[in-house]
């Protein structure tokens, strides 16, 4: 294993230094890849922690509390609690599986205390809104989170997939440290408003889906095959004709890394989202250790103007039809 030193940044308004590379969990739950295997995943996180991701994110929704049991098993064996920051989420509830959004007040006040017990800890360290919840009013949210901060069970606010409309009606009642927006090279809406309104506000950026779901690995090919409840079979990226246009792109990106860098694809996507947004942090989603393999070879580097530019081209070239990952919003719960 290359002994190679991560990036870090610091929270502004906070004590927090998170590596720039954190372990993304949900794979590890199980629900929507496919399963997952619990002492692999303890592994996989153990191998994180001795690579230098000392940010591990996760949230309840994912495995419905599985995800969050083994991060605070993995952290509680390994005695590594403290080296960490863990990001974990609220706002969401779920019947029979099926998540919906729910940011009251009781809900975040019965959600802090089941997250505290899964991971094994007596505070979290970023805590987010997982989806905004337009059928509770924004102040409750916000004031509820506020609560929390203030009585120390939570080291730094979050949200995620937030409008800034919402971020402004948030941060009017409580302080907002962290944003949470969908960020790759495929997939770009947070730079229209959400990106330029965190430098002006100095809140740090955890980009999460960095590889696309996959698809910017570089291991994905024509006859990739999604089966059970695997998100991406509702993916329309996924989907013909779309699936061999972002196919294209990441044969060409692969190439002009190589050519330019002497790396690959998975190094220049990470790379890329790193370097547009200086105070930001990159979700890498494993649950086997050698998928972190990589992690050092995104370090040491930068993608100059001149780069980006061409990175842009290339997409632009190749996908005629871009979406984005709007298929993944669970729904607003029933107004009672």
């Amino acid at each position: 294993m290359t002994n190679v030193t991560l990036e870090t940044i610091t929270i502004p308004g906070t004590a927090l230094n998170p590596s720039r590379i954190a372990l993304g969990t949900w794979a590890i739950g199980g629900w929507m890849w496919g399963g997952s295997d619990d002492q692999e995943s303890i592994r996989t996180i153990q191998s994180a922690i001795d690579r230098g991701i000392t940010t591990i994110d996760t949230a309840p929704v994912y495995g419905f509390g599985h995800s969050e049991e083994v991060v605070g098993k993995a952290l509680a064996e390994s005695g590594q609690r403290q080296k960490v920051v863990i990001a974990t989420k609220v706002g969401l509830d779920w019947n029979n599986e099926k998540p919906f959004r729910n940011a009251s007040k009781a809900r975040i006040a019965k959600e802090i205390e089941d997250s505290l017990r899964r991971l094994r800890t007596d505070v979290i360290d970023i805590y987010q809104i997982h989806w905004p919840d337009p059928n509770t009013p924004m102040a409750e949210t916000a004031e509820a989170l506020r609560a929390l901060h203030k009585a120390g069970k939570i080291r730094a606010i979050g949200v995620s997939n937030f409008s800034v409309a919402q971020m402004d009606a948030f941060r009017s009642v409580a302080p907002l440290h962290t944003v949470q927006p969908p960020y790759n090279l495929f997939e770009r809406e947070a730079e229209k408003d959400v990106l330029p309104y965190c430098r002006a506000h100095n809140i740090a950026v955890l980009g999460y889906g960095s590889l696309c779901r996959g698809l910017l690995s570089g291991r994905m090919k024509p006859d990739t095959h999604f089966s059970g409840d695997d998100l991406r079979r509702n993916d329309p990226k996924f989907a013909a004709p779309r699936f061999q246009q972002y196919l294209a792109a990441v044969a060409r990106l692969d190439a002009f890394a190589h050519k330019n860098y002497g790396k690959s694809v998975l190094h220049l996507a990470v790379r890329w989202m790193l370097d547009r947004q200086p105070l930001s942090i990159a979700l890498w989603g494993a649950r086997h250790p050698a998928q972190l393999d990589p992690v050092g070879d995104v370090m040491g580097w930068t993608l100059d103007v001149a780069a980006l530019a061409e990175i842009d081209r290339i997409v632009t070239e190749c996908v005629h039809d871009p979406v984005g990952p709007e298929f993944m919003a669970p729904p607003a719960r029933r107004a009672a």
